[in-house]
């Protein structure tokens, strides 16, 4: 953990979609630099409420969402693309009628002047981005269209990066590919908070683990502790990790 502070602190957030409906009851959690958090639970819990409280996109009722020193509660998505935040969601991630090329370009619609440098940079984690840098995303299968999703997320050279459940409905093999890319992008310095249905997938690659419940922190640990936890494989990961 860094020595400066968490660089983003959700503290005691309640949020939902309708009126008098809470999907998040008090839900917190710290992201250190550098450093990926798993973010686990049954269906229905809040994970995917929670990234979209993060990035504006749900009414936050009560609560704070802090990037280091900043208050960032209920910032619009754009302003907080432009403070180094990007989110990649679970579906219709990509424009399937543009090129690889033309999705990166729309990573950078704030700052299109330094696309050659940024797209060297997401190229180097991801060769193929650039191999097929002119080809159709929509012919493109579901691992490489993730790719794509998250390349155009780091093109605006984020600190931080959402993503919501990256291995969904993808092969095991591209499964494996998408972990491994996200330890690659936190070795390069940006922190990340994953919602992954995969769960032992997930605390297995994560520094730290939080299992919602009900919109609330149920437990929160090392990956390995929420592993080695009874209770947490009791009650949530048997029936999370399908295995």
């Amino acid at each position: 953990m860094s020595e400066f502070g968490p660089l983003i602190r959700v503290e005691d957030v309640v949020a939902g979609y309708l009126p008098g409906v809470d999907i998040l009851n008090g839900c917190s959690l710290d992201l250190h630099l550098g450093e990926v958090i798993g973010i686990i639970g049954p269906n229905g819990a809040g994970k995917s409420t929670l990234l979209k409280a993060i990035f504006g996109l749900v009414e936050i009722r009560s609560g704070t969402v802090r990037m280091a020193d900043e208050d960032i509660t209920g910032r619009r998505p754009h302003e907080l693309v432009s403070r180094g935040i990007g989110y990649v969601p679970q579906t219709d991630n990509v424009f399937p009628r543009l090129t690889i090329q033309e999705n990166l370009e729309m990573g950078v619609f704030q700052k299109p002047s330094t696309f050659h440098q940024r797209f060297e940079a997401v190229a180097e984690l991801f060769p193929l981005l650039a191999e097929r840098r002119d080809q159709r995303a929509d012919g493109l299968s579901g691992g490489q269209r993730q790719m794509v999703a998250i390349g155009r997320a780091l093109m605006m050279d984020p600190q931080v990066v959402l993503l919501d459940e990256p291995s969904a409905g993808l092969s095991p093999a591209y499964q494996d590919q998408v972990f491994e890319q996200v330890t690659r992008i936190a070795q390069h310095g940006v922190s990340l908070i994953m919602v992954e249905q995969n769960a032992r997938r997930c605390l297995e690659i994560c520094d730290r683990g939080n299992v919602l419940d009900h919109g609330t922190n149920a437990y929160t640990g090392t990956g390995r502790e929420l592993l080695d936890d009874p209770k947490v494989v009791s009650l949530y990961l048997g029936s999370l990790m399908g295995s």
